[in-house]
């Protein structure tokens, strides 16, 4: 057990809260002490890849971290892996990642930064770009860089060794990914590296090569992965199971409120803040009965709407949500389109495909089988229906409308 001296109990405490690995703990304090001691803050790096141009509720939980570094007077480092990102990290996938272009990846990088000031300090922020010195190396500096880890350590991480066993492709650029990513907090001369559970390896194999460098390995810090809405996979864009920041407030209260139970917890904490015996206390109101899950859901949906909008946002959108769902009216603002159809009425399962929320006629008829599909309040359950001309609203799922009119 640490003993953690009583000057430092307050940001120790703030900073360790909601980790996974510590590594090493020991070291941790000794620089925290340095840091107050010589009035020196700590350099703490956090990169991210910017594949895609949005970023959800998962990609905050380091971010708020983050913050909390800044609170105490630390240097927050956010790394935009523009360099990286066109190599994709292998991390968690069972197969060679797309590769993005320049533009691609510039274009989801200036995105990124107008989200992550919604939470930290623009001013306390330094921005860097990783292309910035990968971009300069040569290809003598690229075999050095190589030559300072093995293959072996390599195929010790588990998507790699699954891919090898299953005789499925890894690519040598591949290989390079951690040693770039690694060679970023040596650039950076960063103390501490924030990540996810899956960044765990890349930042392991950063805190070598930076001792193979001459360097002070840094402090690892991971936090855990949040599970998206779906309850079962970490948040994902590609598995639409994500809440994204910069969505409408409609969209972030009524997707908060359809996360599983047994998930607000982890969401009171990760994407909130919440501490844990807040969070306990909390849980033991829903437990005993004093607290309906379905308000605490409300108080969560509410306050992320307030946290990436505003209060009258929340409020809004909460009465829009109580509005369609308790009072099972239509929503006040939904996009509308226009439908043309050869004869008197169009099918079903063309204006589904037609409309935008099926790809096929085969996913069109598997949603009208699994009930999902409402014209005017009714539940269709025929895939030979046919909808008549005129004006109609069209709800699939539980919060996806459209008011169509067919001609």
């Amino acid at each position: 057990m640490i003993r953690v001296p009583q000057e430092l109990e307050a940001e120790w405490n703030a900073l360790t809260r909601s980790t996974v690995d510590l590594i090493p703990e020991e070291e941790f304090l000794e620089r925290l002490q340095a840091a107050r001691k010589n009035r020196t803050p700590l350099r703490v790096k956090y990169g991210v890849d910017p594949s895609a141009p949005d970023l959800h509720l998962g990609h905050t939980v380091p971010i708020r971290k983050l913050k909390q570094f800044q609170d105490f007077g630390h240097q927050v480092i956010f790394l935009i892996g523009d360099f990286t990102a066109r190599i994709g990290d292998p991390t968690g996938k069972s197969e060679t990642r797309k590769r993005l272009t320049k533009e691609q990846v510039d274009s989801n990088a200036r995105t990124y930064l107008e989200q992550i000031f919604k939470l930290l300090d623009e001013a306390k922020t330094q921005v860097v770009y990783n292309s910035t010195w990968l971009e300069k190396m040569t290809f003598s500096d690229v075999i050095e860089l190589s030559s300072k880890y093995t293959v072996a350590r390599m195929l010790e991480r588990e998507d790699y060794k699954k891919r090898f066993k299953d005789e499925k492709p890894i690519y040598v650029h591949e290989f390079l990914y951690p040693l770039m990513q690694g060679y970023d907090s040596i650039a950076l001369r960063s103390d501490v590296e924030i990540g996810g559970t899956d960044q765990k390896f890349n930042i392991l194999v950063a805190r070598e090569l930076q001792r193979e460098y001459g360097q002070s390995p840094q402090i690892i810090l991971t936090l855990p992965i949040l599970i998206g809405t779906d309850g079962m996979n970490k948040m994902s864009k590609s598995l639409n199971n994500y809440i994204g920041i910069t969505e409408p407030p409609q969209e972030i209260f009524g997707k908060a409120m359809s996360i599983p139970d047994r998930l607000m917890a982890d969401y009171l904490e990760l994407t909130l803040g919440y501490a844990p015996d807040e969070v306990a206390g909390l849980m033991r109101s829903v437990e005993q009965g004093k607290l309906h899950p379905r308000d605490l859901k409300a108080r969560l949906a509410r306050e992320l709407v307030a946290t990436y909008h505003s209060a009258t946002a929340a409020k809004a959108a909460e009465e829009e949500f109580n509005r369609v769902f308790r009072e099972r009216d239509i929503p006040t603002d939904i996009q509308e389109t226009t439908l043309r159809c050869e004869d008197a009425k169009l099918w079903i399962v063309k204006l589904l495909v037609q409309a935008g929320f099926a790809k096929s006629n085969r996913e069109a008829r598997k949603l009208i089988t699994a009930g999902a599909v409402c014209l005017n309040t009714e539940k269709i359950t025929d895939q030979d229906y046919e909808v008549s001309t005129g004006q109609h609203v069209l709800k699939v799922g539980k919060r996806r409308f459209l008011r169509v009119t067919v001609t």
